[in-house]
């Protein structure tokens, strides 16, 4: 085989594989499948397989969007997690102190509170 008569298959073979990713990426293609290990007829375990592959365009258009919610696969996931937490700390502070002033001006602390789920003995 001549190299022009290679080269021309080869990119017969690489437009035919980016066709068929194109066409597996724009409809779509599951795959299905079920592993069972069982011994002497006594089912053991279970394995369901669910595996799609398509574009995210098409994954949104039949409502698969998990990804826009998931805080590590965002942008600037930690970044916008360290800011909420930081946020949270202060609003925390605010509410102790707060909480310090109004126990401050009534003079009173709020009394112990039995642990919950735990019963009293009889004669306490």
């Amino acid at each position: 085989m001549a190299d022009g008569e290679r080269s021309s298959a080869v990119t017969g073979r690489s437009t035919g594989l980016v066709d068929i990713l194109d066409r597996v990426l724009d409809k779509g293609l599951v795959i299905a499948g079920d592993i069972k290990v069982s011994l002497a007829n006594v089912e053991l375990l279970t394995i369901q397989i669910r595996l799609l592959v398509c574009s995210i365009d098409k994954a949104e258009q039949i409502g698969l969007n998990w990804w826009r919610y998931d805080t590590a696969l965002s942008r600037g996931g930690s970044a916008d997690r360290s800011l909420e937490q930081e946020d949270l700390r202060a609003q925390i502070a605010s509410l102790q102190q707060q909480i310090e002033k109004l126990t401050a001006v009534l003079g009173t602390r709020e009394p112990a509170r039995p642990a919950r789920g735990r019963r009293r003995a009889r004669g306490e």
